[in-house]
């Protein structure tokens, strides 16, 4: 078995893998994993992902010429490496597809940087959480995610001891990074400010693309940020972690 980073004759087979993927793991309608593949796994997405040059990595498992699994990650502005997706063709699975994946993720951000390693895995993902704390990951915090019109409680797990709240100032008034909450977007993540440190009163979102506050929000849960054109779209999908 082979680990590299995607190329862009890849993208047929990298939505054919995640399809089976999302199929095999959750009771989802034909027409909400259609939706999911669409939204993430779109081929002219996946090329823009290809051709950044920074903060996102594209790995597949090649086994006798077929791709049989792959990773999505992310390396943030304040240097956390978040894996967003790992998917495992079920046909594959149990054969240590996941674990090399995971490997060769984890080398490959703390190679460009990243001080931190964080994974995201819906709570009732019995294996994915699993998956992380057999490796010495601890659980550091929760959020929610709506999938196909239903909210699912989704847990954060880290490899560092405490990553917790850091305060900032926005127009002369300190508020709180939490980095134990943060939500997905289309280049970084956007982790939750609180007006206090104890984490109460949402205050808005940080991009940490470009380590700048992003408050607005529209009527679709959709969050971009004015700097950078980062992201957040009202979904995500989870994925497997075998």
């Amino acid at each position: 078995m082979q680990i590299r980073e995607a190329l862009s004759s890849d993208r047929p087979a990298i939505r054919d893998v995640a399809r089976r993927s999302l199929e095999a793991s959750y009771s989802l309608g034909p027409k909400a994993i259609t939706s999911a593949i669409e939204e993430w796994y779109d081929e002219e997405r996946i090329e823009e992902v290809l051709d950044e040059e920074t903060n996102r990595l594209i790995l597949v498992a090649e086994q006798g010429g077929q791709v049989v699994g792959l990773s999505e990650s992310v390396l943030s502005g304040d240097s956390i490496g978040t894996i967003l997706w790992l998917h495992v063709d079920p046909a594959y699975r149990g054969e240590g597809v996941g674990s090399a994946l995971f490997d060769e993720t984890h080398r490959e951000l703390y190679d460009r940087g990243a001080e931190t390693l964080q994974g995201r895995v819906l709570a009732d993902n019995v294996e994915g959480n699993s998956f992380y704390e057999d490796r010495g990951f601890e659980r550091a915090g929760t959020g929610e995610v709506d999938i196909a019109g239903r909210t699912y409680v989704e847990n954060l797990y880290t490899d560092a001891d405490e990553l917790g709240r850091e305060p900032i100032t926005d127009d002369g008034r300190t508020v709180y990074v939490d980095h134990n909450n943060h939500e997905s977007g289309s280049m970084a993540p956007f982790h939750v400010v609180h007006v206090t440190e104890e984490g109460s009163d949402r205050y808005g979102y940080y991009c940490s693309n470009c380590e700048t506050l992003a408050n607005a929000m529209d009527s679709m849960g959709r969050i971009e940020c004015d700097n950078c054109g980062n992201v957040r779209k009202p979904m995500r999908w989870d994925a497997a972690y075998l």
